[in-house]
């Protein structure tokens, strides 16, 4: 048997080298295969030196445990810390398309190429790019948690390409679209579509607003929780990154509410707003197939969903009075998403760019000149919200 400073090598009878060396606590440990000779187990036995030396080694026996149990594990351990509905989608995924895939193999065994034909075999199952793109979030997670936990050296999920997302635009709607859709929808649900539209709550939001929720006198909805749905189960929680926010409504809308508050049943302050026929929370799918869908149908228009009103709140304001105004009211921390998954710019305002060149061309403006809030340097002059 030859001896080094770290580690030892012994020749074994087939002819090939076996290395062995102690772990920093004192386990003896072989190296994971033999080598063929005894000059490339030295340098396997110095670059496992140099791990330890530099505190990069991982217990070789540690990423022996099984993904479907580390993963139950990593999924209790952010239980508390995540939302119901983004826990119920994280356990969701990793039970139907993580470990029926992974389960059995140890964390050691997962190598990229096999997270690359398990992405592949979901796009050929006919799962949608954003389906995929989450499941591999989820796996991700799990692999970064073993990584830190000193499990494996380096997760399998980076640089796997993943299929492209389609991005749909949301459909903006004019002001009189937004009126007729409200003309068409039943009381009390045409006071419920005109919230989303000139407040941007979300839908979830909409739906969880209470008495207490509106303060007439200074004409604003506190937004302080959203309605969720798991399973079929409603719950409520805070607002999506628990932005809890004061949103200024139009006094016409101020008139609306207290007409409405006048006439709820409900006299508790926590009695919600908008409810079903057994006087319950609304299921966000009933709503859509028996109130909104007939009313968009009705008012001549295509394809619109709740979320569009949302989005037209943002394009409205963003494009009035500048993106910061826009991202404050739908409560987003970055006006990046307000940009990209919300605001957009209205028709024929390129048109109004043009003219407002040709004012400052002939002197009739001054540059710099301001007519909104909050506007970039390159945002055109505010025009009026378009009919």
């Amino acid at each position: 048997m030859a001896k080094r400073d770290f580690g030892t090598l012994r020749q074994l009878p087939s002819g090939r080298w076996q290395a062995r060396y102690r772990s920093p606590d004192g386990e003896r440990f072989n190296a994971p295969m033999t080598f063929a000779t005894k000059r490339e187990a030295n340098r396997w036995l110095t670059l496992k030196a140099a791990e330890i030396e530099k505190g990069e080694w991982i217990d070789p026996d540690a990423g022996k445990i099984l993904l479907g149990d580390w993963g139950a594990r990593w999924l209790e351990s952010v239980r508390p810390s995540l939302k119901p509905k983004t826990y119920a989608s994280y356990l969701s995924l990793f039970t139907t398309q993580i470990k029926p895939k992974f389960g059995d193999s140890a964390l050691t065994s997962i190598r990229p190429i096999r997270v690359s034909e398990w992405v592949a075999e979901m796009n050929a199952r006919g799962l949608s790019a954003s389906r995929i793109r989450q499941a591999h979030v989820v796996l991700a997670l799990v692999m970064e948690t073993a990584v830190t936990n000193e499990l494996i050296r380096v997760s399998p999920c980076a640089g796997t390409k993943l299929p492209r997302l389609v991005v749909h635009d949301p459909v903006i709607l004019t002001r009189v679209q937004v009126e007729n859709l409200v003309k068409a929808a039943v009381a009390p649900h045409d006071l419920l579509v005109e919230i989303m539209a000139y407040a941007g709550l979300r839908v979830g939001e909409a739906f969880a607003l209470r008495r207490k929720s509106i303060d007439l006198d200074a004409g604003a909805i506190r937004v302080t929780e959203t309605l969720v749905e798991i399973s079929g189960k409603t719950s409520f929680g805070t607002p999506k990154d628990h932005q809890i926010r004061d949103v200024q409504i139009p006094a016409f809308l101020v008139r609306r509410l207290r007409a409405h508050l006048d006439e709820m049943a409900g006299k508790s302050p926590n009695a919600l707003l908008f409810v079903n026929k057994r006087g319950n929370a609304l299921h966000y799918n009933a709503w859509r197939t028996w109130k909104f869908d007939p009313a968009v149908e009705k008012a001549g228009l295509d394809g619109v969903t709740p979320h569009d009103l949302r989005a037209t709140h943002a394009s409205w304001v963003a494009d009035e009075f500048g993106v910061l105004a826009a991202g404050r009211r739908l409560g987003h921390s970055n006006t990046t998403i307000t940009t990209r998954h919300y605001a957009r710019r209205l028709e024929g305002r390129d048109h109004d760019v043009a003219r407002g060149l040709d004012a400052f061309r002939d002197g009739k403006i001054e540059p710099g000149a301001r007519t909104g809030h909050d506007q970039d340097d390159d945002d055109p002059p505010a025009a009026p919200i378009p009919a």
